[in-house]
């Protein structure tokens, strides 16, 4: 849900992304270089230096949801460290203009660091150009707004390691099916960096790694409404396949009812990012092998350490990825922990005892 939100907004808003070519790594929307988020941390001296100055901090976030208030608890808990207050949270709805709204609101509370995820970047560019006159550090999710020049107007990007969630994501399918077989594709068919990278990551590890493997069905999706429709005509022309990649995991859903649908409880399948159905059918030993997500946690933690290493005046990274982590039935309880923050739902839990 999630990540058809965050799409929908970026075409709403008419967000252009640049998608980016194929990797062994995750780089940035305008190929910058990925930092491990490992790499960004606060000294005690850093600690020391912020504590007692009375510096501010405000969340201006696109949405609520499980993700964001992960990302939010990372950011307190880091900020708390160094006694800087959060005074301003915001939800924008995925609405860009009431963002824009949101973002002058907060900026009378004069915060030292804004962490956001700006969901047009021509509006947000604007709308932030205050923030960086009053030297205001901002550290952006995912998103930047346009001209954004990095070390002037902002201190970083951050966001998922995109390559290594796309590795995994091929990885955890090849053991699930003993490392050869045939299997198909359902990627992302629209220009839209954060998919583009995951996808291509997938597809790239698959034909490198595991020779005795092959992908030989291919299929774009823009719509999740329409993945059952799809995924039953890929079905209908391959119906013995091994496995199948799914670019997230609300379209995954789809892939599972067709899969219902044609009584397959033997194709295996993978996908992006956490769902309570998918997990469900996961937990339960159903088609679904593993799920990939990010550590949204972290996310907010380096975001927060990033914005506080720019009010001390110290060079922040362009660009900077939080782990991914691979969820099985398994490693349910502990993977969602690790990724939101908080218990896996209930019904997931129980199936799994």
């Amino acid at each position: 849900m999630l990540m058809k939100k965050l799409l929908n907004a970026a075409l709403l808003a008419g967000v252009v992304m640049t998608a980016a070519p194929a990797h062994a790594q995750t780089v940035g929307p305008q190929g910058e270089t990925a930092v491990p988020s490992a790499e960004v941390k606060l000294s005690d001296a850093d600690l020391a230096a912020l504590k007692g100055k009375g510096y501010k901090a405000a969340l201006l976030w696109h949405t609520s949801s499980d993700f964001t208030n992960a990302v939010s608890a990372g950011a307190k808990d880091e900020f708390a460290k160094a006694g800087v207050d959060v005074v301003v949270q915001t939800d924008a709805g995925f609405d860009a203009a009431r963002q824009r709204s949101d973002i002058e609101t907060a900026l009378a509370a004069k915060p030292n660091v804004v962490l956001s995820l700006p969901l047009d970047p021509t509006t947000s560019a604007e709308a932030f150009r205050q923030a960086v006159k009053d030297g205001t550090k901002l550290v952006f999710l995912s998103n930047l707004p346009t001209g954004y020049k990095h070390g002037t107007e902002y201190a970083a990007i951050v966001t998922d390691d995109l390559f290594q969630m796309g590795k995994q994501a091929a990885d955890a399918l090849a053991k699930s099916i003993g490392g050869k077989g045939n299997v198909g594709y359902i990627f992302h068919d629209a220009t839209y960096y954060v998919t583009n990278q995951r996808d291509q990551a997938f597809k790239t590890t698959i034909e490198k790694d595991y020779p005795g493997i092959k992908i030989v069905a291919e299929q774009g999706i823009s719509d999740p409404a329409r993945a059952e429709e799809l995924a039953s005509a890929m079905l209908l022309q391959n119906p013995d396949l091994d496995g199948i990649y799914v670019t997230w995991a609300e379209p995954a859903e789809g892939v599972l009812a067709a899969l219902r649908s044609a009584g397959n409880s033997k194709t295996k399948v993978v996908t992006l990012d956490l769902s309570e159905p998918v997990g469900l059918d996961m937990v339960k030993g159903g088609n679904v092998t593993a799920l990939v997500a990010d550590k949204a946690y972290e996310l907010g933690r380096v975001m927060a350490a990033t914005g506080m290493k720019s009010l001390l005046g110290q060079e922040t990274p362009a660009f900077i990825v939080a782990p991914a982590l691979t969820v099985t039935k398994d490693n349910v309880s502990t993977g969602w922990k690790d990724s939101l923050n908080r218990d896996a739902p209930k019904s997931i839990l129980d199936a799994a005892k």
